[in-house]
């Protein structure tokens, strides 16, 4: 199909040609946007909102833009606000875990979370010496999963899976502690 006929019918109005610049296009931007944030379920909504944001500004197109570089910038845009927004979100857990703690006057709230704690760290030492170390890196120190694999010399699965399974534990046998317990792995595990 002639993208100079697909662009003037997309300026338009012409709803049909929204659709044939998605088929056209979303497997490139699914790709570009994949190879930065690898979550499929991100990649998805911005490879959408690309493309509704490309019908909502479609008057302000020319029938000589340069689509190909337009949807890129755009992309690119959108994963920066990611993960902007990502940062921000993790400062803001920060600053409420610091808060939590810091303001709990109640001598027992915060020895509840200082055995929980304990807990925690006691269990951390039951891991596999490999899952420890790869738990550690990724919750303590906050490193990514290709980084650890990168360093480790693993591959990001073996990473994932790891992680996967300490969690696992951790989060059953934190919580036969009860109730206080669940809120902890919120606040603090599930979280990071």
């Amino acid at each position: 199909m002639n993208k100079d006929k697909l662009i003037n019918r997309f300026i338009s109005g012409d709803k049909t040609a929204i659709n044939d610049l998605y088929a056209e296009y979303s497997p490139r931007l699914y790709r570009f946007a994949m190879a930065y944030l690898k979550s499929e379920s991100e990649v998805l909504d911005i490879v959408q909102e690309v493309f509704v944001n490309l019908w909502i500004n479609r008057n302000k197109l020319k029938k000589d833009s340069n689509l190909d570089a337009y949807l890129f910038t755009v992309t690119k845009n959108t994963i920066i606000s990611v993960f902007r927004k990502k940062l921000s979100e993790k400062d803001y857990l920060e600053h409420l875990k610091h808060k939590v703690i810091v303001n709990s006057i109640d001598t027992e709230s915060q020895f509840n979370y200082n055995q929980l704690s304990k807990e925690l760290e006691n269990l951390i030492e039951q891991l596999p010496p490999q899952r420890k170390k790869i738990y550690q890196l990724s919750k303590v120190q906050g490193l990514p999963n290709n980084t650890i694999a990168m360093e480790l010399g693993i591959s990001v699965k073996t990473v994932e899976d790891h992680l996967s399974k300490a969690s696992k534990f951790i989060k059953k046998n934190l919580t036969e502690l009860g109730f206080l317990a669940l809120l902890f792995i919120d606040l603090f595990i599930n979280s990071k």
